[in-house]
């Protein structure tokens, strides 16, 4: 039976550092899988939320192992690949003392750069509710065409779309071109989440965080959710959307912040969650930021992804604390 919800693109392994600091000076590291929409999928299944994840791994002892990590949170290996002409990507993360992260990527014509186009066909995509894309998989190899296919047909075939930038500048060959193969994906998009760093490397502009996420609806999406750290986050949405022209604000939540990796991923999960159960836009916030912030209070990205019931109890007692 076709997903409900289908998200496409990579999962690899993180490589955690056992201590703050340049990547250098790290001398020892733990293996956790990783990877945004691989994140974003095991997100959505931890909420209970009926999900797909369509990616490619190598036939290797790193890419058994993503497999096996994917079918323990109960996604079917439908459209899971196992390449057996190339490795799985490897990601090795750094962390300074606020929890903040940066990557270094191997990556070079790894599997989740061969993803074909077509692998998804038309008949899936006419009974799937909703597409999810981020856009690593944007950034190199026959995965870019792949990727853009799916986004196109799937808007044409009236699923909701959503794209997350996720923007890595050291996977692109330029600024230009991140910005050219974004915008290219931005227009068959509906919901978008970025930061302000990513809106303004699209070529948003504006002199304030809504002018600048105004400026991407101009772009394809009729909603952007724009994030803001441990500051939360704010939703613009144009005259196309359920709730038309709205901007609504939350503050976030104050928690004990261990690693910020994969947050941004939960917080995706949690909005896509939200607004396919009908939330209005102050609940998504609320909602999204929750599963944002819970994944925040523990370490690596898909590890730390919280179930429904953990969500709604830093909802209750954020609720019980006003």
């Amino acid at each position: 039976m076709p997903p409900a919800v289908l998200v496409a693109g990579e999962t690899l392994i993180d490589f955690l550092p056992e201590r703050p600091g340049p990547l250098e000076t790290v001398s020892g590291f733990e293996r956790r899988p990783g990877g945004a929409p691989a994140n974003v999928a095991v997100g959505l299944a931890r909420l209970e939320e009926p999900v797909s994840l369509w990616t490619r791994v190598g036939d290797d002892p790193f890419g058994r192992y993503l497999t096996d990590v994917l079918a323990g949170y109960g996604l079917p290996e439908t459209y899971v690949e196992l390449d057996g002409d190339a490795q799985t990507s490897l990601a090795f993360v750094t962390h300074d003392e606020n929890g903040d992260r940066t990557f270094s990527f191997y990556r070079d014509g790894t599997a989740d750069t061969r993803m074909e186009p077509g692998r998804i066909d038309d008949d899936t995509l006419a009974t799937t509710e909703w597409v999810h894309a981020g856009g690593v998989a944007l950034s190199s190899g026959r995965s870019r065409d792949a990727t853009l296919d799916l986004l196109e047909r799937a808007a044409e075939q009236g699923c909701t779309v959503s794209f997350d930038p996720n923007a890595r500048p050291e996977l692109w060959r330029d600024e230009d071109t991140f910005e050219r193969v974004s915008r290219q994906a931005l227009e068959y998009t509906d919901v978008c989440k970025a930061t302000v760093e990513e809106l303004r490397a699209l070529g948003c502009q504006g002199d304030s965080l809504e002018a600048v996420a105004r400026n991407a609806l101009e772009y394809g999406p009729h909603t952007v959710y724009l994030t803001r750290g441990s500051e939360g986050a704010m939703v613009v949405t144009n005259d196309d959307a359920r709730e038309p022209d709205t901007l609504v604000e939350h503050d976030g939540y104050a928690v004990d912040v261990v690693d910020t990796t994969g947050a941004g991923d939960a917080f995706v999960a949690g909005l896509i969650a939200a607004l396919r159960n009908g939330r209005p836009l102050a609940e998504t916030l609320a909602f999204a930021g929750a599963v944002a912030a819970t994944t925040t209070t523990e370490t690596g990205a898909m590890t730390a992804l919280p179930t429904r019931d953990a969500v709604e109890s830093m909802l209750e007692a954020n609720d019980a604390g006003d």
